[in-house]
């Protein structure tokens, strides 16, 4: 048994590590945190720069690199890729994918899902002359956030992080999703990831899979259900 198989066997993950998507912030898991805390995790969200893949990976690992013991990587929407590259990482015991990519070894988030009709979300977003992305007021009401309230509509076009389009073209080098534990939450509503190429994703990993009807952002949807299947995730670890 490897030193990583022992820590983790020894009891549940206490650690968790959120990572946020693109045209977002940490507060994408403010619903979700409260829920984690109280059970006895210690959760840190991190604050992707999204100005590159590399940099965003390098920003998860310094968060990784901060707890003490194994680390459950949750990762939504294009931060499934950033938590499919750092959960490498000896510390990382297993990844939890919300409506995220999960891109395989040479693939790029660009050129996942051309096999399906696109995702009407791309429609709403827009370059500015430094080559970074956003998000319409309309994109994020209608096809990021559709089940959420006029409210959060207007916070999370407020909050929303510029992305790099850069981010989208970086090919993957690692993929901890073939070596580690994983679960994937479906999004059977989602308007920026095709729910197809989601259950994609899930199928390949072979992961255990929680399906809900929500838009791309369940966390913020579905808090209460997302809270519990990474509670139960972290829990899988005790023996």
């Amino acid at each position: 048994m490897s030193n990583e198989q022992h820590i983790t066997a020894a009891g549940s993950v206490r650690n968790i590590v959120l990572v946020h998507g693109a045209w977002a912030d940490g507060s994408s898991w403010a619903k979700i945190i409260p829920t984690l805390t109280a059970r006895g995790c210690k959760v840190v969200a991190v604050k992707n720069p999204l100005t590159s893949l590399a940099e965003d990976v390098a920003t998860t690992l310094r968060a990784i690199a901060l707890m003490e013991g194994p680390v459950l990587l949750v990762g939504h929407s294009y931060g499934g890729a950033v938590i499919t590259e750092a959960g490498m990482d000896p510390k990382v015991a297993g990844l939890v994918y919300v409506a995220a990519f999960a891109p395989d070894k040479g693939q790029a988030m660009g050129e996942l899902g051309q096999d399906l009709p696109p995702a009407p979300g791309g429609a709403e977003l827009r370059p500015d002359a430094q080559g970074y992305l956003s998000l319409t007021p309309k994109g994020v009401a209608e096809d990021f956030a559709g089940d959420l309230t006029p409210t959060e509509h207007q916070v999370l076009t407020a909050t929303q992080g510029p992305t790099n389009a850069a981010c989208f073209g970086a090919k993957l080098t690692n993929v901890a999703w073939r070596s580690k534990p994983t679960w994937y939450v479906v999004a059977t509503n989602d308007r920026m990831i095709q729910p197809d190429l989601e259950r994609q994703f899930a199928g390949a990993m072979k992961a255990k899979t929680l399906s809900l009807a929500s838009s791309h952002v369940p966390m913020l949807s579905h808090p209460d259900e997302v809270a519990d299947f990474i509670s139960e995730a972290a829990a899988s670890f005790a023996k």
